[in-house]
């Protein structure tokens, strides 16, 4: 599991890859990710935009900009938690996300951006390589 905490937002993300859609063969590797998202501060908060950056094996990037997550823009109380679940597909057995959130204080209207921990989609076939 990987974990950042930003302004007392704990986000938690589990990757897991998901064998039975993807086929080596064609060059098609896919992961389902759960992000949990909890409210450890005082404010409530609602989650606005992502941003995500999706890098494969070969160093290519994508950027993935849009409205909340899984058609949601969730409000969080304070002690509240948010789950989803999405996926992404790579032409590459490994590769890594990381992203950004932007929230908004209900209470102020204050908008700010919380990470999302980089994590790693490696696939059971990949040869980890250590430095």
């Amino acid at each position: 599991m990987y974990r950042a905490v930003t302004r007392h937002i704990e986000v938690t993300v589990e990757p897991n890859f998901m064998p039975e859609r993807s086929s080596a063969e064609r060059g098609h590797f896919f992961w389902s990710y759960t992000v949990v998202i909890t409210n450890a501060g005082p404010d409530t908060v609602q989650l606005r935009t992502r941003h995500w950056i999706i890098t494969d094996a070969s160093g290519r990037k994508q950027e993935v900009r849009g409205e909340g997550v899984v058609g949601e823009q969730p409000v969080l109380a304070p002690g509240e938690r948010f789950e989803y679940t999405s996926g992404v597909p790579l032409p590459t057995a490994t590769g890594f996300m990381s992203g950004r959130y932007q929230m908004i204080s209900i209470r102020s209207g204050e908008p700010f951006e919380i990470d999302v921990p980089t994590f790693s989609l490696d696939s059971p076939d990949s040869k980890r390589v250590l430095n």
